[in-house]
């Protein structure tokens, strides 16, 4: 079987990515411009992006959309040319708390951006993406593997499990997959102070097989996979270092 020299590459793709602007986003825009994409990120904060786009080439470019609003969203894409990849990885900081101490209504609110924002992306986006092209999203291990204090969490990744099911069967032939983190280096952890930050770190290395927390590279790369791989969909990589296992 002969192979394409550009089958395996991203090389005149163009990638937008939403939540592009730190973290995985854009950990996964650096990587997708390393192999040649054209990257487009998204999101809420101009300054952001413009000292994202210090590390991007010139090719590259970013608006701030408010993903949080249907409409915005819907503007947006209706706004862009047809393009190749969708990537999603917005999501705000989450805090953890027992299911007595969780305020519903302010539980509600992280649906927004992590579930009903990548939700409106892929209903206005699906139609502009090009054949071949695929539409990557981000979950988390919380589902499979949940703890106390993460109920809000656990919720929202089963539901982006279940939802990028649905879609790689309604939106077929266009592949639909979802990448799974562990815990990984990135500003979702802000909101603890750096001295809980670190013991976090520290202790959840020591009980992994790998025996290391998660880098943004490390996901960067599984995006990478899932969007070039022709032959993946439907499909829910956990990227965590062996965390599900113990």
């Amino acid at each position: 079987m002969k192979i394409k020299a550009n089958e395996f590459t991203l090389e005149g793709k163009t990638v937008i990515i939403l939540g592009g602007s730190s973290g995985l986003g854009l950990a996964t825009a650096l990587a997708a411009a390393q192999d040649g994409a054209k990257v487009i990120i998204v999101s809420g904060n101009q300054n952001r992006i413009n000292e994202a786009l210090k590390s991007l080439p010139e090719n590259c470019s970013g608006l701030a959309v408010d993903l949080s609003r249907e409409e915005n969203i819907k503007d947006f894409f209706n706004s862009v040319a047809p393009f190749d990849h969708l990537v999603y990885t917005a999501g705000e900081n989450l805090t953890l708390h027992t299911i007595d101490e969780t305020d519903i209504e302010t539980a509600r609110q992280f649906f927004n951006l992590r579930y009903w924002g990548a939700f409106a992306a892929v209903k206005y986006g699906a139609e502009k993406i090009n054949a071949g092209g695929s539409i990557n999203l981000t979950g988390g291990t919380a589902s499979p593997r949940p703890g106390a204090g993460w109920a809000v969490a656990a919720s929202i990744c089963a539901a982006m499990e279940g939802f990028t099911r649905a879609m790689a069967v309604e939106l077929a032939p266009l592949r639909v997959n979802l990448v799974a983190p562990g815990v990984v280096k990135t500003n979702l952890w802000n909101s603890m102070n750096e001295v809980d930050r670190n013991n976090l770190y520290a202790s959840v290395a020591e009980s992994l097989p790998v025996k290391r927390i998660g880098e943004a590279s490390d996901i960067a790369q599984t995006f990478l996979y899932t969007m070039k791989q022709q032959y993946c969909t439907g499909q829910v990589i956990y990227v965590d270092g062996g965390l599900v296992l113990v």
